[in-house]
């Protein structure tokens, strides 16, 4: 449920206030709107003027009931509404209303779930690689410790194992789904959750132990990722082949000239260059590209091609070079023949 405006309630509880008023002096003493308006006015506002005209004793009953309950509604409110503006929540308001008016516009986006290690790094990538995201964690310090380094961010504080949240970041938008708790069962909790709101939803959930995997291969994800395992991995290939891993952790830099690897479908291809071959596709405008390996029909991969070998419908080429020539190579397959 979206959190009503405090502005909201404060001019609720004065209008209230003020109807109350207007009513009680133009049922108990006859008083036009205009004079009951005025009566009540000068009343809340404690101002001292002498009345329209002289009260009956329930009129005097009846003012004295309202004067004590206006005068502490009415204050009561006042400093509510001052509270809110100092502390400093009103800017926050505002500022998540701007946050969500964002996720409304968010289409084809990348929800985030979890804020931590894993979370933080998927986040910097999807920024280097210009891909919105929205992120959902209940941890304050989590978000905070983001945002003291000045960097974006479009967040929800919440629990993503509530459907609501889940809806609230855009799930039904969304392109894919990233879960990062340390708790295995909320992540397959979500992933049985999110699944059925967007079936066309990639789902990427880290998992903490082995066993888990089925099962969240079994609720609907799409990849399981153990980070335990392929830490000891690389460590372990951080000594027989040195070379390579500082080549594959190039893939990852944030540095402007970083390799960076790119699938491009047959369909995103120029009307010219479908049912061409490798060659003549890396060639084209001659970007520096260079093609590491083609997804045929059958969803294989087939690693460093013949450069003969001719993309057709359903098949993705996958492309590497620095960001700059990717860059170039986005730019002239989105040019017009």
């Amino acid at each position: 449920m979206k959190r009503v405006s405090p502005f909201l309630i404060w001019f609720s509880v004065l209008v209230l206030i003020m109807l109350t008023g207007v009513l009680g002096f133009m049922i108990l003493e006859n008083y036009t709107f205009i004079d009951a308006l005025y009566m009540t006015v000068i009343t809340i506002g404690t101002i001292g003027y002498s009345e329209v005209k002289p009260l009956s004793e329930t009129g005097k009953i009846f003012n004295i009931i309202f004067i004590i309950s206006s005068f502490a509604i009415f204050t009561y409110a006042v400093s509510s509404l001052t509270k809110y503006i100092v502390s400093g929540e009103m800017a926050s308001y505002f500022k998540n209303r701007k946050l969500m008016n964002s996720i409304d516009n968010f289409s084809n986006h990348v929800i985030i779930c979890g804020f931590g290690r894993h979370g933080e790094q998927a986040a910097k990538m999807l920024m280097i690689n210009k891909i919105d995201f929205v992120v959902i964690d209940n941890v304050e310090d989590h978000i905070k410790n983001w945002l003291e380094e000045d960097k974006p961010l479009v967040y929800i504080h919440g629990d993503a194992t509530d459907d609501e949240i889940l809806i609230k970041a855009g799930i039904k938008k969304a392109k894919a789904l990233l879960l990062t708790l340390p708790a295995d069962a909320d992540n397959v909790f979500i992933v049985l959750s999110a699944r059925p709101i967007n079936p066309q939803l990639t789902i990427i959930s880290r998992a903490q132990h082995k066993s888990t995997v089925i099962k969240l291969k079994t609720a609907g994800a799409d990849h399981v990722i153990l980070p335990e395992m392929i830490g000891g991995s690389h460590m372990a290939t951080l000594i027989s082949k040195p070379d390579v891993i500082e080549f594959i952790n190039n893939l990852w830099g944030d540095e402007a000239e970083s390799i960076n690897i790119e699938s491009v479908a047959y369909e995103e291809l120029p009307m010219n260059l479908k049912d061409r071959s490798v060659y003549d596709i890396i060639n084209w405008h001659s970007p520096g590209v260079n093609c590491l390996g083609i997804k045929n029909e059958d969803g294989k991969f087939i690693i460093n091609p013949p450069k003969e070998t001719n993309i057709y419908p359903g098949m993705k080429i996958i492309l590497f070079g620095t960001m700059q020539q990717i860059a170039v190579m986005k730019n002239n397959f989105g040019k017009k023949i």
